[in-house]
């Protein structure tokens, strides 16, 4: 059975999208966001809004949330870290609280299969308890299907 890569990343807010502090971080949103569907390994991400209250939200509501799908993990090494992309995670630090636990997590999944916000949670929550292994995994401790 073919595999793809799922990540998903979190980031508590210093303030409000909607703040100035915020502003520069929204305006490259789109364009950032381009550049991920537009990058070699693409495969998917989750555009619903993460705060609308219909949907499970593990989080809480200064969080924001980022789930995508690629090719395999080099494909999205060169999105996240050498396109400009890594830029904007350069800044994180004006926009978003630093974490004290995990905030990113990496696990393979079937090809076509996209995952929930619940389970990319179950996902962090599991690296946060056990560490890296094969069901939950960091770019620092990849975890290879061959």
């Amino acid at each position: 059975m073919p595999y793809q890569l799922a990540q998903l990343n979190i980031a508590t807010l210093l303030a409000p999208l909607d703040s100035p502090q915020l502003a520069d971080f929204v305006a490259n949103l789109d364009r950032i966001n381009t550049l991920a569907e537009s990058s070699e390994g693409f495969v998917w991400r989750l555009i619903e809004d993460c705060r609308d209250p219909k949907l499970p939200h593990p989080f809480s509501d200064d969080v924001i949330v980022n789930i995508s799908v690629w090719r395999d993990l080099e494909a999205l090494k060169q999105f996240a870290f050498k396109s400009a992309h890594a830029e904007i995670m350069w800044r994180r630090r004006e926009w978003f609280a630093k974490m004290a636990s995990a905030y990113s997590v990496l696990w393979w999944i079937p090809a076509g299969h996209q995952p929930s916000l619940t389970e990319s949670a179950e996902r962090l929550a599991h690296l946060e308890k056990q560490g890296a292994t094969e069901y939950a995994f960091t770019f620092a401790k990849p975890f290879d299907l061959n």
